[in-house]
């Protein structure tokens, strides 16, 4: 892939996440997921990962996203109102941000095979993979960080589906 269209996709992919929190208005929020979603898939298919980059976008900006819109739609959520940073809620979140940094990068320093691809499969004399078993081969041993970090996306936004949608009580 062009590294001008990596950085590209990936800076509009970051910036996009980072709206979906900081916009107050929940369709607005869930419509830059739809568009962080889009942008993975381009990084996808710049590591030549197109079924993965299709499936990005069938399920996740497709499916899952007309869920979570229907959802915010039925619930009727209006944007939200200003209100005061807590001092404490952001000393605490940069806190617990920082300690899980530091986690991560602990976990992936003792790691070191950490980015290598699962053995290959060995199959007996004369068997052959079917087309699924081939995708499945495939995505787990060619593809598993990018798999592995497609399910962390879908949990952050199902978080932050929930967030927006919770009502606070007056």
């Amino acid at each position: 892939m062009n590294p001008i269209l990596f950085y590209l996709f990936s800076i509009l992919m970051l910036g996009f996440g980072i709206a979906v929190v900081a916009n107050r208005n929940p369709v607005a929020s869930a419509m830059s997921l739809v568009v962080s979603f889009f942008c993975l898939a381009a990084l996808y298919v710049g590591l030549d990962a197109y079924f993965l980059a299709s499936i990005q976008v069938v399920v996740y900006a497709g499916a899952v996203m007309v869920l979570f819109l229907f959802i915010i739609m039925l619930l009727d959520l209006k944007a939200e109102q200003r209100r005061k940073f807590n001092k404490l809620a952001i000393g605490g979140g940069a806190l617990v941000a920082l300690a899980f940094a530091a986690q991560l990068v602990g976990v992936l320093g003792s790691h070191p095979r950490g980015d290598k691809p699962f053995p290959e499969l060995k199959l007996p004399v004369g068997e052959s993979l079917n087309d699924l078993q081939h995708v499945g081969e495939t995505l787990f041993s060619l593809h598993t960080l990018p798999f592995q970090v497609i399910g962390v996306l879908i949990l952050v936004a199902t978080i932050g589906v929930i967030v927006i949608s919770k009502r606070e009580l007056k």
